[in-house]
């Protein structure tokens, strides 16, 4: 991965890639917004094209709602700002163990005026008693079966009774076995699109 020491991944809480900012413009709620980027974090040179997928071909959250989202592995927060842009009532969890991604959350959230609703933090800094209408994620399927099906039953077990949940995965990374899994655990799981090689699957319960 550019950018990346060996070993190190963007899954890393502290990333030892030496810091080479740079700007990512994004399509979102009608307009272009420029995000700052850095080494060290996930698809750190451009829009992850998965990432992209989502944004384009999942439903955006009602504009008044006023509840609490959750972009999960936020990266620089593409996500997490488009979902505070398009809901301006709502507060946007913008949850990551890296903390260069954190720090380039809040400057872009700031800079886009969104940052008093977006709140970046670490997995263990989410109080427990936030429940989420939505949760949105391109989920780190690198991490192995195993973390990410322990990621995913930790915060998909956190939606609201009727909230839903937006994964977005490759066909080639396991798409289709992740949807099974998923609706074997329990879950309604719909493919909501399919667009160059990635599955974006609407889950509820």
């Amino acid at each position: 991965m550019t950018g990346m020491t060996a070993g190190e991944h963007y899954f890393s809480a502290e990333p030892g890639a030496r810091s080479r900012a740079g700007e990512v413009d994004v399509a979102v709620a009608g307009r272009t917004v420029r995000l700052h980027t850095d080494a060290g974090v996930f698809s750190g040179g451009r829009l992850d094209p998965g990432t992209a997928v989502l944004l384009r071909k999942a439903e955006p959250p009602p504009p008044a709602t006023g509840a609490a989202l959750l972009d999960l592995g936020c990266g620089y927060g593409p996500i997490a700002c488009a979902l505070a842009l398009q809901a301006p009532r709502a507060t946007v969890y913008a949850v990551d163990v890296n903390a260069r991604a954190l720090e380039l959350v809040r400057r872009n959230a700031q800079e886009l005026d969104v940052g008093d609703r977006v709140v970046a933090a670490r997995p263990e800094d989410v109080p427990e008693s936030v429940r989420f209408a939505e949760i949105w994620t391109n989920p780190p399927i690198r991490v192995g079966k195993a973390e990410l099906h322990a990621l995913l039953d930790r915060w998909l077990n956190r939606l609201e009774p009727d909230g839903t949940a937006w994964l977005v995965v490759g066909r080639h990374l396991g798409g289709d076995s992740l949807a099974a899994w998923l609706a074997g655990r329990g879950w309604d799981v719909r493919r909501h699109a399919s667009q160059k090689g990635f599955r974006v699957l609407r889950v509820s319960r």
